[in-house]
């Protein structure tokens, strides 16, 4: 059984055809509908996953189609299951 322990997480996404055609905009409008599109993506997949509240989305990342989560070892498994995901990493200090 998993740790009930809440850590950061990075989660990074499969290929997306759309986060291509936008990515390759180089405009601000461009990079504004990225912005969007991607937390909206990442949004709709926790919230079809996750319970409300049970977790926190820290931050999309644009460069790799990815986003950071505040969730336990739990959550990671599930969101590993998910559709769309390629890799569910614990964040990891360098000393």
């Amino acid at each position: 059984m998993g740790s009930c322990r809440i850590e950061l997480y990075f989660v990074f996404m499969n290929f997306d055809p759309e986060y291509e055609r936008l990515r390759s905009k180089r405009t601000e409008q461009g990079a504004y509908e990225l912005d969007l599109y991607l937390s909206n993506k990442h949004d709709k997949l926790l919230a079809s996953r996750l319970e409300p509240g049970t977790y926190k989305k820290r931050f999309s990342l644009v460069i790799v189609d990815g986003f950071a989560v505040e969730i336990t070892d739990d959550q990671a498994n599930t969101l590993r299951s998910a559709k769309g995901v390629r890799i569910v990493e614990k964040n990891q200090e360098l000393a």
